[in-house]
């Protein structure tokens, strides 16, 4: 992973060791959307190498909707 600029401290424990990383609210957000970004690509990546046919995107939520009633 590369470098993101974020403002990090560390939790330590008795010995000195790296045991928790404290980062700002705002910094903690900007991760959490980066790694649902990651998680989208890789569900699309998954999607085309799965070689099956793509269901439009109404149906799809048609079906879905038929299901929750």
């Amino acid at each position: 992973m590369t470098s993101t600029g974020f403002e990090k401290q560390y939790l330590v424990n008795e010995k000195g060791d790296r045991i928790g990383v404290l980062l700002s609210l705002e910094d903690y957000k900007k991760l959490l959307d980066e790694l649902e970004g990651l998680e989208s690509l890789r569900a699309y990546d998954a999607a085309k190498a799965s070689g099956e046919e793509a269901i439009p995107f109404g149906e799809t939520i048609a079906e879905i909707e038929k299901y929750r009633d």
